[in-house]
């Protein structure tokens, strides 16, 4: 029987050469198709990706067959690409969108047929629905060789590089940066981002380590390539070592983006966020709605307060922050994974220029990281984050979640519950002002539990509550 494929978040993911094979990568490829052509878009042609996964470039070569058997041009990319400069690569071609052949942090065993709309952003869900309805059988699938769609004019490779590169002039004055005399511990994860900063930052006095900087698809000491511990660990080991001023980590396509101060502590993805929306705000000047995840920070809420910008919240994954963003000329918008995106750019997380930004936030106003979220808490007051990520029995999905439906909790871990919110998943306001969310992942089987807390040591035991409220403690 085929495999039943199902687009989540961002599209599909599967465990390589278990549901994830050369067969089925080219029935997505089909339905992608099929869609243009339904959507009369196929004359523009697509964009082709890949990161650094094992036949990543491979898998690619696959989509663009099937592209061309229904003649739509396929631009595939010369090399492993960062998932943004995929995503502008759509706006520089005029392209009707992208395929991208990557599992972003999953880990390693994992690939993904990761689609983007014609607007660089993620593509809504009615949309990820009508490509999913168009996935045929295998015997369905008709494809054109690789070599034979080149000659044809039908598969063009090209380099994505220089036109990102020209789009980052344009968005943040690197020259400083490179004449700044820092040091930059860089974390590429064995992913797609390596060697970006390194070659962005090069010519000055600031000095750019590197760590993990080629492809290695095992992904070696780490157990995936997302920029949280303990994963990050020899970033902050590199920090310390070198004695950098900032470090900075990249996912496995470089659209999510961890930090690390000059102490060698976790910048986590809360306060990433809410530093890089005081960046934009307080030092660039610039205002507009923020629009952020519902399982992302609070700091957000009261940075609108504080500069007199509308926050606007949707469900997890940038299905829905990317159309929130277009819709309302967002400053920028975010999630709690460590992606985020910036007016004038993309509506698409985008791992190095907000790396870019942090360091131009801490040159710009001579403050090491650690001052930096001293700076931040002193505008927001503390706030403290947690996050668990655990296994459950699949089978139980259906009545884990009637259980949270009946639970109407009046108070968790001390904590009164003021609201309950269930446009994506559960999440239970506290009388702290903060929350705790509950979900299952859309692109792993997993379930994950969220808490942001102005307490400190209230962090584990607002989890533990979660974890009960599931029936999974």
């Amino acid at each position: 029987m085929p495999t039943q494929i199902i687009f989540g978040t961002d599209g599909w993911r599967g465990v390589i050469a278990d549901d994830y094979t050369f067969e089925n990568v080219r029935r997505c490829a089909h339905g992608m198709a099929q869609y243009l052509i339904a959507t009369q878009q196929a004359a523009r042609g697509l964009i082709i990706g890949y990161d650094t996964r094992f036949e990543s470039d491979l898998f690619a070569q696959a989509a663009a067959e099937v592209l061309a058997a229904h003649g739509i041009k396929a631009y595939l990319v010369d090399r492993a690409t960062p998932t943004p400069v995929i995503s502008f690569s759509i706006l520089d071609k005029k392209a009707a969108g992208a395929v991208n052949i990557t599992a972003s942090h999953n880990p390693p065993t994992w690939n993904g047929f990761k689609v983007r709309a014609d607007y660089a952003g993620a593509i809504a869900p009615d949309g990820l629905k009508q490509i999913e309805a168009r996935i045929p059988a295998p015997e369905a699938i008709q494809r054109i060789p690789f070599d034979d769609a080149r000659a044809k004019g039908l598969v063009e490779i090209f380099d994505p590089k220089p036109a990102f590169r020209a789009q980052l002039d344009q968005l943040v004055n690197i020259d400083p940066l490179r004449r700044a005399g820092l040091t930059v511990a860089v974390d590429s994860m064995w992913g797609a981002g390596f060697g970006w900063f390194k070659e962005i930052l090069a010519g000055g006095t600031t000095r750019v380590v590197e760590i993990h900087d080629h492809r290695n698809p095992a992904f070696p000491e780490m157990h995936n390539p997302e920029p949280i511990p303990p994963n990050v660990n020899h970033l902050m080991e590199l920090v310390l070592r070198e004695k950098a001023h900032v470090g900075i980590a990249t996912d496995g396509d470089a659209d999510r983006v961890g930090g690390s101060t000059e102490k060698g502590v976790f910048i986590h993805q809360l306060q990433m966020y809410a530093l890089l929306t005081l960046y934009l705000l307080e030092v660039r000047g610039m205002r507009g709605p923020i629009v952020k995840t519902l399982n992302t920070t609070s700091m957000l809420d009261a940075l609108g307060k504080r500069f007199n910008v509308p926050v606007y919240e949707t469900g997890v994954g940038f299905k829905y922050v990317a159309p929130k963003i277009l819709e309302t000329n967002a400053l920028i918008g975010g999630e709690e994974s460590g992606g985020y995106a910036f007016r004038g750019h993309i509506p698409e997380r985008d791992g190095i220029v907000a790396g870019l930004f942090l360091i131009d936030f801490v040159v710009q106003t001579g403050k090491t990281p650690s001052q930096l979220l001293d700076h931040l808490f002193d505008l927001v007051g503390p706030h403290y984050y947690e996050r668990i990520d655990t296994d459950f029995p699949e089978a139980q999905r259906a009545a884990i979640t009637k259980r949270l439906q009946d639970a109407q909790p009046a108070e968790i871990a001390g904590f009164k519950v003021t609201g309950i919110n269930t446009m994506d998943g559960f999440k239970y306001l506290l009388d702290d002002g903060g929350w705790l969310v509950i979900r299952f992942s859309g692109t792993e089987p997993i379930m994950r539990f969220y808490v942001e807390t102005t307490q400190d040591n209230k962090r584990q035991d607002v989890l533990d509550a979660g974890l009960k409220l599931a029936g999974l403690r």
